[in-house]
Order: structure tokens, then C-alpha cells, then sequence
């Protein structure tokens, strides 16, 4: 499948990030590959996918576009998906039709920006890019460097937007009105009806990870909620 026909092919679908932390057991090639074709099967139309690891094990099991990362942290610097033309590459060579990269305005290594990696990406690799932003600003500028998407994906997750809670529907608006390339929602999408909202507003299609395939997160949360109704019921910590 082509990069051009990859983006087009998501249009007003679900697309199903399959990721776990470094420290669950699920997070294994095998499991994440599990969990992506489970999401195929039941009508996902795309898949998002850290690690080349990763992203390679799921390539063996489903057909749909992989949108491909690589999560990197790299001493001095914030961002940390695919931060660097390097990660991009391997991330490519796993089997993803679209990479996504840290597109808000903060440094990357090297001193390269975001239009070179953008650049690099499409004439080097042949892929498309989806632009991870956080601002609207920043979504400008990573359409004008020629991003093919940009996503809500870091909206809430960087110091600028870090007392705002996701999801960015008031971002996704002003992206879809300024913009046109295709515009995705992701971040904070808990529910059906939220992920209508968003097709709603505009969005070209949907992102949706923790809501989904997040069982270490949903586990604490449940845990967390349930021990606090414990300590509501009796007045103490039972667990001190």
C-alpha cells in the first residue's frame, strides 16, 4: 500500500493504539501483535504501534496501515516520539506506512526541525508523516514543513498545554478550520460517544489507546477508585 493510499484508507475510522508500558507484561511483540489483530478483527481500520519490535510482529499478523513510532528518550531534549531521522528509518523498515514524529515547537537533536525530518521521511523512506502536535501554532507549521496528518496526540502532554485535559475538541476545531490536511483525534477518547464527538467536529479519523488496550492503566484506575471508596466507608486507610 502506498503512503498516499495508507492516509486515505483511514478516513472516519477507528484506529487502535497497541501499546503497554516498558515494565507490563504485555508489553511483548507477540502480546501488542495479539492485540493489534483482535482490533482488526472487530473493525479497526488502523493501528498505531511503538517500537520497531513491535511494529514488526504486528506486520506479520494484520494488513491494515500501521501508523509507526519510537519512543526515545534522549538526555537534554523532550521530545521523545520519534525524535530523530534515525528512529524514523527503523521504524520504517519494521513495516509502518506512516511515521509519527514529535511535531510541537520544542528542540529536536542534532538541530533538526521538524521540516527537514518531515523532508527526510517522504523523500527518503517513501512514508507519510503524521504530525503529533500539542498547539494549534504547532500544527501550522508542522502542515506547512508538509506533514500528510496532524494529530491532537500531545495536547495536554507538554509543558505549554499541561494544564489542559485531553481531549483537545476545542484544538481539534481550530485544526479542522485552518487546515487541510487530514486532521486526527487522539488523546483522552474514553468512550463511543466521545469518539462520535470528535468525528463530529471534524476529525478525519480516531485514535484511541488506554480506553482500549490499556489494561495496566484501567487496573490502577479501578484499584485506585476502589481503595478510596474503602477509606471513605471506614474513615481509615486499611491498607497503613
Amino acid at each position: 500500500m502506498s503512503a498516499a493510499a495508507a492516509v486515505q484508507s483511514l478516513a472516519g475510522g477507528l484506529i487502535v493504539s497497541c501499546q503497554a508500558p516498558v515494565d507490563s507484561p504485555l508489553h511483548d511483540p507477540m502480546v501488542i501483535a495479539a492485540m493489534a489483530q483482535a482490533a482488526v478483527h472487530r473493525g479497526a481500520i488502523g493501528v498505531r504501534i511503538d517500537t520497531p519490535a513491535h511494529i514488526e510482529a504486528v506486520r506479520q499478523r494484520v494488513r491494515v496501515p500501521i501508523i509507526g513510532l519510537w519512543k526515545r528518550q534522549i538526555p537534554g531534549y523532550e521530545v521523545y516520539i520519534t525524535p530523530q531521522f534515525e528512529d524514523a528509518k527503523a521504524v520504517a523498515v519494521a513495516g509502518a506506512e506512516i511515521i509519527a514524529i514529535d511535531a510541537t515547537l520544542r528542540d529536536h537533536p542534532q538541530g533538526t526541525t521538524v521540516a527537514q525530518l518531515i523532508d527526510r521521511i517522504h523523500n527518503e523512506l517513501g512514508k507519510a508523516v503524521m504530525a503529533d502536535v500539542d498547539t494549534l501554532e504547532a500544527a501550522l507549521q508542522a502542515a506547512e514543513a508538509g506533514a500528510d496528518l496532524v494529530g491532537t496526540t500531545l495536547y495536554g502532554y507538554t509543558s505549554t498545554t499541561q494544564h489542559c485535559q485531553p481531549p483537545g475538541f476545542d484544538l481539534l476545531s481550530q485544526m479542522v478550520d485552518r487546515l487541510s490536511i487530514p486532521v486526527i483525534c487522539e488523546g483522552g477518547i474514553a468512550s463511543p460517544q466521545m469518539a462520535q464527538a470528535a468525528l463530529q467536529r471534524g476529525a478525519f479519523a480516531i485514535v484511541v489507546g488506554t480506553a482500549i488496550t490499556g489494561v495496566d492503566a484501567l487496573v490502577q484506575s479501578y484499584q485506585s477508585a476502589i481503595h478510596d471508596s474503602v477509606i471513605d466507608r471506614s474513615g481509615t486507610d486499611s491498607s497503613a
